[in-house]
């Protein structure tokens, strides 16, 4: 496969790029960003180019019908030169999944590493280097075809931008459960990233903010008796010595952070249980103090303390303790992440730096 291409003024980018002080989560964008077009059954014009404004037709299926997936994943770079990804070809699997189910041309993982190594290399210098700061990394896929017609696109086109980030969520959450609406319908789009599952979640979330509280906790879609998950993060407790997750099902999302903790917390003998989670029975072993802990868990976040778990009619439940095991096991993860710790696992990919021609 040829090599992409690389913009000219990519390099005016880069060297005019200075990185804040201040970070925040998504506010600072990386100078470049990284394209390409599928037309006539193949995948063209693949080029790096500097971060900008992209024009689509107006009729764009993605606009009309939320043709569009993404994936969320970090670099890191604590105290080395390169820069390494966590666990990026398991992001390139559920990303492949994701536009499958949507009926999209999926992109094959040698473009998709190609982008994400093309972003994260151009931009090495600026990776945070101190621990917790990351550069989150966004790939998604859009269809561009236009029309009315209910489709799917013959053309679309895969990006990659990325964000020099500190932690997502800081300081514990408070969660109010979601008694009305659903994320996801069994069989729906729950299991992928796709951008209409975020959209169906932000009336319950913003309603949930103005109650002061960081985020709803979603009920299964059949019976609203299950715990599923957070909008965009996946839900553990602490049950006397065990460590308790919702089983997936066709309605919640995989989550690489989640198989990653229980990965991390079996490794240390602890009893991960996988099964379906009653919210009333969460609640009563709140108020008894069989739960101990909650937290959540994701690519952005990567562990969250739960310190509050309200229910709609105003009651709330507080767990005993907050951020221990959470702590414990975010330490350990963020240690692999950055290479501070070894990886038994083959999670970490190294990136080369982009060079300019004619450096060395």
């Amino acid at each position: 496969m040829e090599r992409y291409q690389i913009r000219d003024t990519v390099w005016a980018s880069l060297a005019a790029f200075r990185l804040p002080e201040t970070l925040g989560f998504g506010l600072v964008t990386a100078p470049v960003m990284y394209s390409a077009s599928f037309e006539n059954g193949q995948w063209l014009k693949r080029e790096l180019l500097p971060f900008g404004p992209i024009e689509m037709m107006p009729g764009a299926r993605a606009l009309h019908f939320a043709e569009q997936a993404f994936e969320g994943m970090k670099a890191y770079r604590v105290g080395r030169p390169r820069a390494n990804l966590f666990r990026a070809r398991d992001n390139c699997a559920r990303f492949r999944r994701s536009a499958e189910r949507i009926a999209m041309c999926p992109v094959p993982e040698e473009i998709f590493l190609e982008g994400i190594h093309a972003v994260v290399g151009a931009c090495t210098p600026f990776v945070p280097d101190q621990s917790g700061r990351s550069l989150y990394v966004r790939p998604f896929i859009f269809g561009t075809e236009p029309g009315y017609a209910v489709r799917a696109s013959k053309t679309a086109r895969f990006m990659v931008i990325a964000n020099p980030t500190e932690a997502y969520a800081t300081g514990p959450m408070k969660i109010l459960i979601e008694r009305e609406q659903v994320r996801a319908a069994a069989g729906g789009l729950g299991t992928v990233k796709a951008g209409a599952n975020y959209a169906a979640s932000l009336l319950a979330s913003t309603r949930a903010a103005e109650r002061g509280y960081t985020v709803a906790l979603w009920l299964d879609p059949l019976t609203r008796q299950n715990i599923e998950e957070l909008s965009g993060m996946n839900l553990f407790a602490v049950i006397g010595a065990q460590l308790h997750t919702p089983l997936l099902n066709d309605s919640i999302l995989p989550g690489i952070t989640r198989d990653s903790l229980i990965t991390l917390a079996r490794a240390a003998g602890t009893q991960v249980v996988e099964r379906a989670m009653p919210i009333a029975e969460l609640l009563s072993q709140l108020a008894s103090g069989a739960c101990s802990e909650v937290f959540a868990c994701g690519t952005a976040a990567i562990v969250a303390p739960v310190s509050v778990i309200a229910d709609a009619d105003g009651r709330e439940y507080r767990p005993a303790v907050v951020d221990e095991r959470a702590r414990l096991l975010r330490e350990q993860l963020l240690a692999i992440q950055e290479r501070r710790a070894p990886d038994p696992y083959g999670w970490i990919s190294e990136v080369a730096p982009l060079m300019r021609p004619g450096t060395r």
